[in-house]
Formats: structure tokens, C-alpha cells, sequence
């Protein structure tokens, strides 16, 4: 079998790519690097530099190839940042999404599996089932649900079989703490590791299932051959809600450092965000298995290897009104 995935000099790609090769897929990475790094791609892959952007490439890839899946990890996950930058969210987190189903239709792909997050339920009941109709609250939440609809209406009219993932706040190894933007954990670990507090927006005690990227890959590398996920949506993660403070004492532990976190002004954001899972577990026959201590303790034990990374500025900023003041260019 061979698998395509975009995104996969990233985070949870890699881990994803890692999975597949390990299943004895052969496996292409495409990635244009905006967020990844070519140390991520696992040996045994081919890396395309590229964007999901260019149709020329893609048709090029497809044609070549002819792969029998695609799984689409390519994103810019900052769900409180996509507020503010309307054009490129949905440039990158929606179009480029259709240019890869149009090419999985155009060349007879037999899955596409596509990582969606829980950004699409909105603020809801607790805990956040497949079955609750979604109300996504910021732009990368919508670019999300809306690629959701469009897998399912293609299907319908070509067939193309998918798979959605919803997973949500996953960290581990590999991922990018130099992004100040998302991923919560690794904003942490970098803020430490460079002697600066950690900052929380608001009192802190907003909560989320902080998921363990272990537990998520292979779910999700799984999603190719399991006949029994053909067009259905899953929520994948962790079951257990923590609140950011109590996030915030974890990693300081793991970390050896001071509880040192400064609070910033409260931003536009859901306030409680957690998932059942009883589907995947049903379908795939898996549970998590490690704790929030035990995953912060292995991301940090890979983090102190690899050191901190300088926070980039995101400059390409859309709309200044309401910015919190910390993603303001300094």
C-alpha cells in the first residue's frame, strides 16, 4: 500500500508516517516546512517540499504515485488566532483541503482520512459526542467542519471513502514549541527552558483532555485498513479534563522548575472542551494508556535534548482588532 501524508514533517504527521511504514505502507511526505522540519520525517519515507496550495504539484504526486491513501495532517491549528487571520485560515485550512480531494477523486484514492479536531463542536454539552450537531465558534473550527461536509457530499457523489478524525489538544515529541500561537504543553516547556513564567490567559482554570500523541497515531495510521471506520467521525484523545493551572504545575514538575506563571487578560475561547470516546473504542478496540504525568514526563525528556526554539512572530496578521496583546508585534 502506499500512503500519502500532508503534513508530515510535522507533529502529529510524523508520528502518523512512523506508524504507516511500521504497518509496511510505503509513504510520502509532502510538507512545505511552514510549521515542520525535515528532521521529523521518519527514515524510510520519501519527503516532497511542497504546499497543498500548488495543483500543479499535487497532480504531479497523484499521477506518479497513484496512492491508495492520503492522510491529510496538514493545518495551522491556532483556533484563537484564526480570528485574526480570516484569508489565510481558510487559504490553507480549507482550500488546499479541496485541491487534496479533488486529486484523491481525479486519481482513484481508496481512503482519505482527514484529522479535524474538536474546534468544530463549539461550546456544547459535556462531554462532546460524534453525534451532536456542530456549532464551531472561530474560523479554524469552520474551515474544519466545512472540509466535514465536503468529504461526505464527494463521497456521495464520487465515492470516495473517508475517515474524520477529531482529536484534540495531543502533545509529545516532535512538536513545535517555538509556536507561541497553539499547542499549550510546548509553550510551557519553551517559556521554561528560556527562564520566563508561564503565561495563561485568564484564571487558568479553563479545562481540556491534553492527549498523549502515543495514544493518537496509531489510531489514526489504523484508519487506512479498518473497514469497520469507512465514512465515520471519530473524536480521539484523552478522556481525563485538567485545567491549564493544573497543566501548569505538571510541567513544572516534570521540569524541574519553579510553578512560575503570569496570567493574561482572558481570551475569546471555549471555557470547558473535552470528548467522549466510546466510538473509537468500540471501532478500533484501543483506550489511552498514558497519563498526563507520564506524557509530560517523556515530551520533556525529549524537549531537554533538543533545546528551546525561538518564538516566530506571526506577521501575516489580518485583522488587529481584539488581538490579545502578547501576539501583538513586538
Amino acid at each position: 500500500m502506499k500512503s500519502l501524508i500532508t503534513g508530515g514533517a510535522g507533529f502529529i504527521g510524523s508520528h502518523v508516517a512512523e506508524q504507516l511504514l511500521g504497518m509496511g505502507h510505503r509513504v510520502v511526505v509532502l510538507d512545505d516546512l511552514s510549521g515542520g522540519f525535515v528532521e521529523n520525517v521518519p527514515p524510510g519515507a520519501e519527503f516532497v517540499q511542497g504546499s497543498i496550495l500548488d495543483r500543479d504539484l499535487l497532480d504531479r504526486l497523484f499521477g506518479q504515485h497513484r496512492f491508495d491513501y492520503v492522510f491529510h495532517l496538514a493545518a495551522y491549528a491556532a483556533e484563537g488566532l484564526s480570528h485574526f487571520i480570516k484569508h489565510f485560515n481558510y487559504q490553507n485550512n480549507l482550500i488546499g483541503s479541496v485541491n487534496l480531494v479533488n486529486a484523491a477523486v481525479n486519481h482513484d484514492v481508496r481512503r482519505f482520512i482527514f484529522t479535524s479536531s474538536i474546534a468544530v463542536y463549539g461550546v456544547g454539552q459535556l462531554p462532546m459526542t460524534e453525534e451532536m450537531a456542530p456549532q464551531p465558534e472561530d474560523s479554524y473550527g469552520i474551515a474544519k467542519y466545512a472540509v466535514e461536509m465536503e468529504l461526505k457530499a464527494t463521497h456521495e457523489m464520487f465515492g470516495l471513502d473517508y475517515v474524520i478524525f477529531r482529536p484534540h489538544n495531543v502533545y509529545g515529541e516532535r512538536q513545535n514549541i517555538g509556536d507561541k500561537y497553539r499547542n499549550v504543553v510546548g509553550i510551557f516547556m519553551n517559556q521554561i527552558l528560556q527562564g520566563k513564567p508561564m503565561t495563561v490567559f485568564g484564571d487558568g482554570e479553563q479545562t481540556r483532555a491534553f492527549s498523549y500523541i502515543g495514544d493518537v497515531a496509531p489510531v489514526i495510521a489504523r484508519a487506512a485498513e479498518l473497514d469497520a471506520a469507512r465514512n465515520q467521525v471519530f473524536n480521539v484523545g484523552a478522556d481525563q479534563p485538567y485545567s491549564v493551572n493544573h497543566l501548569a504545575r505538571v510541567v513544572a514538575q516534570a521540569m524541574n522548575a519553579p510553578v512560575n506563571m503570569t496570567h493574561l487578560d482572558p481570551r475569546s475561547e471555549v471555557i470547558h472542551a473535552f470528548s467522549d470516546h466510546a466510538k473509537v473504542e468500540k471501532i478500533f478496540d484501543y483506550r489511552p494508556q498514558v497519563s498526563l504525568e507520564e506524557g509530560i514526563r517523556r515530551m520533556t525528556a525529549w524537549v531537554r535534548v533538543h533545546g528551546a526554539r525561538q518564538s516566530q512572530e506571526f506577521e501575516q496578521i489580518e485583522i488587529a482588532r481584539n488581538l490579545p496583546p502578547s501576539w501583538k508585534l513586538s
